[in-house]
C-alpha cells in the first residue's frame, strides 16, 4: 500500500525539520537563505536533496561517500528566470515545450521552461523500501501550449542508486511538441573511464558552436583530433582541452540496445552508472567541461533529441507530438554501483 504526505510551503524553514522517518529512510525539510524550500531525504548509503517547489531539481546528492554533483560557483539555489541562474545542482529536467542550446532564431532560454518552473504541488509518496518526493505544475498559455508535468525522485531503501522520472499530459485540444533530457551534471574525476554497453563510435563530436561557447586556437586543434578518433573522448586525462565544453551526441539508439547503460569509473575504484529504456531516450549527450570555475563530467544525458534548441529538432524531424490528452513517461536510474 502506498502511503501519499502531502507538502506545503508551510512545513519548511531556515531550522531544519524531520517531517519522516522509519528505519528505511528520514526526510528533513529546511530552507536556504535564498528563500528556497529543499527537501533532504537520506537512506543508509546517502541522500539527495531536491527543490520540491522549484522544477524539482536535485540540488545535491552522495552515496556511499561520493558527492556525485559538479564543482560550480553556487553555494545554493537562486531564484532565476533560467537554468544558468541558479546552475549548481547535481540534475533537472530540461525541456519540456522546448529544449537545449537556443539558435539565435530560436524564441526560448536555455534548456527551455522546466528547470525553474515553479511547481503548484508536492508530496512524498511511501510504499513498502521506497520513498519518493513528487509533484505537479500546470503549463498554461493564452493561445498556446497548455500541460501538466509530474516529475519524480525515488529512493530504495539500502541502495546508492535512485530513479529520476518525469511524466507529461498535454491539456490542450491541440497536438503539443515535446522536447525532454534527464540532465544530471556529474562530478569531473580526474582519470576516470567512459564505459557503455553500445560502441564507443555511437558518439560523435558535435559539430556546431553554440552562442555560448568561444572557440580557442587550441581548443579547435583539439576537437580536429577528437574527430580522428574512432572511439571519441574515452577517459579524462586531458582537462587542459575541455574548456571551452567538449560535447558528443549519440543518434538513434535503440539501434543498438533496448536498455542503454553507461559507466563512469574512477581510478579509486567506485562507478557511477546511469540506465535508460532508448524506447524513451532515443537520443544521447555525453558533456565535459573544465575550468577554474565549473568542473563537470556529465558521462550521459538522455533525451529524446539533440539538444539544439526547437527549430533544430522539427527540421530534424526529432520532435516528440503528444496528442491531445496524451501522456508521456520517462525514467532514468542513476548513482553508485
Amino acid at each position: 500500500m502506498t502511503a501519499k504526505i502531502t507538502l506545503i510551503r508551510e512545513q519548511f524553514s531556515r531550522q531544519e525539520q524531520e517531517i519522516y522517518s522509519s528505519s528505511d529512510f528520514t526526510v528533513i525539510s529546511f530552507k536556504y537563505a535564498s528563500g528556497i524550500e529543499a527537501l533532504k531525504i537520506v537512506n543508509s548509503r546517502g541522500y539527495v536533496t531536491v527543490l520540491p517547489y522549484y522544477g524539482q531539481m536535485i540540488w545535491d546528492a552522495e552515496f556511499d561517500g561520493h558527492n556525485l554533483k559538479m564543482e560550480n560557483m553556487f553555494s545554493q539555489p537562486k531564484r532565476g528566470e533560467n537554468i544558468v541562474d541558479t546552475y549548481g545542482c547535481f540534475a533537472f529536467h530540461s525541456g519540456l515545450r522546448r529544449n537545449g542550446c537556443p539558435s539565435p532564431e530560436d524564441d526560448h532560454v536555455l534548456h527551455g521552461e522546466m528547470p525553474c518552473a515553479e511547481m503548484d504541488h508536492a508530496w512524498l509518496l511511501i510504499d513498502g523500501e521506497t520513498l519518493a518526493v513528487t509533484g505537479s505544475v500546470e503549463y498554461v498559455k493564452g493561445f498556446g501550449d497548455h500541460y501538466c508535468a509530474q516529475p519524480l525522485v525515488r529512493l530504495r531503501a539500502a541502495s546508492a542508486q535512485f530513479d529520476i522520472e518525469m511524466n507529461v499530459t498535454n491539456l490542450s485540444s491541440m497536438p503539443m511538441p515535446l522536447q525532454y533530457m534527464c540532465h544530471m551534471n556529474y562530478t569531473y574525476i580526474p582519470g576516470a573511464t567512459f564505459r557503455q554497453n553500445l560502441p564507443g563510435s555511437a558518439l560523435k563530436l558535435r559539430e556546431t558552436v553554440p552562442a555560448h561557447v568561444h572557440p580557442t586556437p587550441q581548443w579547435l586543434h583539439y576537437t580536429q583530433q577528437l574527430r580522428e578518433r574512432t572511439q571519441g573522448l574515452t577517459d579524462l586525462n586531458e582537462s587542459e582541452f575541455y574548456d571551452p565544453e567538449i560535447v558528443f551526441f549519440a543518434d538513434n539508439l535503440a539501434q543498438y540496445v533496448d536498455n542503454a547503460e553507461f559507466f563512469m569509473l574512477s581510478p579509486q575504484g567506485h562507478r557511477f552508472v546511469t540506465r535508460f529504456s532508448t524506447a524513451q531516450f532515443n537520443y544521447a549527450t555525453r558533456w565535459i567541461l573544465h575550468n577554474g570555475d565549473q568542473k563537470v563530467a556529465a558521462f550521459i544525458l538522455p533525451a529524446t533529441c539533440r539538444p539544439e534548441g526547437y527549430l533544430a529538432a522539427k527540421e530534424k524531424g526529432t520532435l516528440l507530438m503528444l496528442s491531445p490528452g496524451e501522456s508521456r513517461h520517462f525514467s532514468v536510474t542513476t548513482g553508485v554501483v
